[in-house]
């Protein structure tokens, strides 16, 4: 299949750019030239006309800065080098620099400098949309692809890229439930599960908070005081901290514990899971087997679904651009989120385009089944005009406040946190930043 997608890569590079190249070269004519019949004897000797390739315009001259949460060492220097073939120079951070979406958005809003901010979420999103941070405001917007990415889209500001959920899984075998089905009415449920369960040793990171936002999800009260969430959502959180495995810094995510069997119910991100399947061998002796058909493991059967995410792609509206630079920027954008790219960054990432003609390039045969299952992320929230998404960043810097004020996570068991007495709590102190 990479063969495939390097050539519709270079096929997309040479369409995009030919489509963003300047149509003001000369005037157009909306007649065409009438024809005149040559003789016979001229058209016998004269030679077939040949059609002169279209200009591809190189955008290469200006550097355009990105800022992104999605960029580990191995996607920035793959963006680098395909935007580079596609005429483009861009400048992006690893995670080694910016860490998280929080550090992305922060370090944008404080440099001043980005022209393309990518990846986040629909928390993160949402704020940048409706102008919360002072730095950042998104140029009005919208690429010819905006149509297959159907509903992750805030309309003329920001369109999806990559769709990504969080995902309870389990083992099926004698290190897990021994070929017991779990099913939970909610998330939280896995507290009663009777099994044992990884729980992330850190607050904050992206997954992290996803993982959080759908535990959380069963509890929503906009009357409390408590961030919006009841305070028995916050006991069961506590629970989930105090008798789940953590692993300290050994575990990287929910994935390395279960594929060990170091536990039997763990969480994970859609965006690498099947890649980390078929490379589960490399990291145990024990370890997950079968990826697009599971032969050992099986995702939990939960009826509220799960919490998904989309990383969207906005062009932010740099003071001191020119007008060609600007040209030069949306030009980038239309070429990394159409299908053929996406498709490829799909191919090379484990992950699923929110284009959904990339995704019939990458999955001729049907969508996978992690992602087919209930999204309650745009859900509404009852009592409120805003979806769950929108509830969530509404409330996502108080909950992390309770959770750093009251010391959820702990990474060493042996400097587990004692349980608040939450009948004494003040939640309007919980729910601000700590001195």
């Amino acid at each position: 299949m990479k063969k495939l997608l390097a050539l519709l890569l270079t096929l997309c590079m040479v369409a995009s750019l030919a489509a963003c190249a300047d149509k003001n070269d000369g005037p157009v004519r909306d007649d065409p030239a009438p024809v005149t019949e040559k003789p016979a004897e001229t058209q016998a000797t004269e030679a077939p006309a040949t059609e002169a390739p279209e200009e591809v315009k190189d955008y290469s001259g200006y550097t355009i800065r990105i800022y992104s949460n999605s960029n580990s060492t191995e996607r920035t220097t793959w963006l680098i080098n395909e935007a580079k073939d596609a005429g483009f120079t861009i400048s992006i951070d690893d995670n080694s620099v910016i860490s998280g979406d929080v550090a992305a958005i922060q370090a944008a809003n404080e440099n001043k400098d980005g022209d393309i901010l990518f990846g986040l979420n629909e928390t993160r999103w949402s704020q940048v949309v409706a102008g919360q941070y002072e730095n950042l405001s998104l140029v009005n917007w919208t690429p010819s692809w905006a149509d297959e990415v159907g509903e992750y889209a805030y309309p003329g500001n920001a369109y999806g890229l990559v769709i990504q959920n969080v995902l309870m899984l389990y083992r099926t075998d004698e290190l897990g439930t021994n070929g017991e089905k779990l099913h939970f009415q909610h998330w939280a449920d896995i507290v009663d599960c009777g099994y044992t369960w990884y729980r992330q040793n850190k607050v904050g990171g992206t997954t992290n908070s996803n993982i959080n936002s759908a535990m959380l999800y069963a509890f929503v009260d906009p009357s409390s005081p408590a961030g919006g969430i009841s305070v028995d959502g916050w006991k069961t959180l506590w629970k989930y901290c105090a008798e789940g495995k953590s692993g300290g810094d050994d575990y990287k995510y929910g994935f390395v514990p279960l594929n060990k069997g170091d536990v039997q119910v763990s969480t994970f991100y859609s965006s690498s899971l099947y890649g980390q399947i078929d490379a589960a061998a490399e990291g145990s002796a024990n370890p997950l087997k079968g990826t697009m058909q599971p032969e050992n493991w099986a995702l939990v059967d939960i009826d509220d679904g799960t919490y998904y995410i989309a990383e969207y792609l906005g062009i932010l509206d740099k003071a001191g651009r020119s007008a060609e630079e600007t040209e030069a920027v949306m030009a980038f954008a239309e070429w990394f989120g159409s299908a053929e790219v996406q498709a490829a960054w799909g191919e090379e990432f484990d992950s699923y385009p929110c284009n959904q003609a990339a995704a019939n390039i990458l999955y001729p045969d049907g969508v996978p089944a992690i992602y087919t299952l209930k999204n309650f992320a745009l859900t509404k929230v009852a009592g409120t005009d805003m979806t769950y998404a929108e509830y969530v960043a509404a409330h996502s810097a108080e909950w992390t406040n309770i959770m750093t004020n009251l010391g959820f996570y702990w990474k060493d068991e042996a400097d587990a946190k004692a349980e608040p007495d939450w009948d004494t709590l003040d939640w309007a102190v919980l729910t601000q930043k700590a001195e």
